[in-house]
């Protein structure tokens, strides 16, 4: 780590990734609401030229082609045959391979988080990759929000001295009923949620030894989970735990979506605003209580988690694939251990809890 220089300065922090001098057409497989919502403002955003879109679905692949002035294609086959192309999956994940499989060897793609619906379809994909010589990374996005960039600047720049506290904490109201295909799934709140808190925790402190899970549901929906606690174990010097609950309905008071992030000498605090209010959402936060300070400092945020981080992940890819940049951030390789860590979460949350004693007869 850098030695800070004095005093703590939250302008010099980094917020954003750099742009592709010369970025290649997206071509993206689906159409769902996260299409229009988030990878489209994003892209336009970023200057990256959109061609087109395939969708099963032609009305609503057609619908969001108008909308966006891009072309609607008839088949994989002819969305997989543009030239030069980053293929964007915006696909559900037990679609991934398929599409994979579709695509030229050698080409760039973009995956829709998660990275298959279990650890076996990850691997799956890993194995779909790796014989197509595919350069594939997971839209793991979060990495690339605005406040996350510049707390992991921070860090790199020893602000909080070797960090030793993550938590997560999470109270939502969140509306369940805008994703109506997540009925009947056997994993959601962990496999497609907590996964980008799992992934972050991942960039900053590795990969764990192990998880102590348990995820479950409420008796006001038919989502399969909802509700998660986890402890993340990584030895006697680290300390970190999720608390996530998608259904305190109590109005906004004592609502909560946010990271504390304690080290040795600093802390930080982070508010993920999108969660709150969804989908209209809130303005993110990252305040600072830097090493050799005496008091919290707010950083000036330039940007959001949506679209901004979108931004990012699409620029990094584009630019690893011009060799502009020299890593691939979440690539299919890394991606793949928090697959694992998901995994190893739901075994655990199915595995018995440890029981009590029983007190000796009198």
């Amino acid at each position: 780590m850098q030695t800070p220089a004095k005093p703590f300065n939250p302008s010099t922090l980094q917020q954003s990734w750099p742009l592709p001098a010369t970025p290649r057409p997206i071509v993206t497989f689906g159409a769902g609401s996260i299409v229009g919502d988030a990878h489209y403002p994003a892209y336009r955003k970023g200057g990256f030229p959109i061609a087109g879109l395939f969708d099963p679905d032609q009305a609503k692949a057609a619908k969001i082609a108008a909308e966006w002035n891009v072309t609607a294609y008839a088949s994989v086959a002819e969305a997989a045959v543009v030239e030069n192309a980053i293929f964007d999956l915006a696909t559900p994940p037990a679609r991934h391979a398929d599409v994979l499989k579709a695509l030229p060897e050698g080409s760039f793609a973009l995956i829709q988080k998660p990275m298959g619906n279990d650890l076996v379809q990850a691997s799956e994909i890993l194995a779909i990759c790796r014989g197509r010589n595919i350069t594939a990374a997971v839209n793991f996005q979060l990495r690339f929000a605005p406040m996350m960039l510049a707390l992991k600047n921070a860090i790199a720049q020893d602000w909080l001295g070797e960090v030793i506290d993550f938590d997560a904490w999470l109270a939502l109201d969140t509306p369940w009923s805008l994703w109506p295909f997540l009925n009947g799934l056997p994993r959601v709140e962990i496999a497609m949620h907590s996964i980008h808190y799992i992934d972050v925790i991942r960039e900053i402190l590795g990969n764990p030894l192990g998880v102590h899970a348990k995820t479950l549901g409420h008796p006001g929906h038919a989502v399969a989970q909802t509700r998660t606690s986890a402890i993340l174990d990584y030895g006697d010097r680290v300390r970190c735990s999720l608390s996530i609950n998608h259904d305190h309905k109590f109005g906004r008071r004592f609502q909560a979506c946010e990271f504390r992030i304690s080290g040795t000498q600093g802390a930080a605090y982070v508010k993920l605003g999108v969660n709150l209010d969804y989908p209209r959402g809130e303005p993110d936060a990252l305040m600072i209580y830097p090493k050799g300070g005496a008091d919290w400092i707010n950083v000036p945020l330039h940007g959001a988690w949506f679209p901004d981080a979108f931004v990012g992940r699409m620029a990094n890819l584009q630019r690893f694939a011009s060799g502009e940049d020299k890593a691939l951030v979440s690539s299919v390789e890394d991606a793949w251990h928090t697959m694992a860590l998901v995994e190893a979460a739901y075994q655990s949350s199915a595995a018995p809890a440890t029981p009590l004693a029983r007190k000796p007869e009198a």
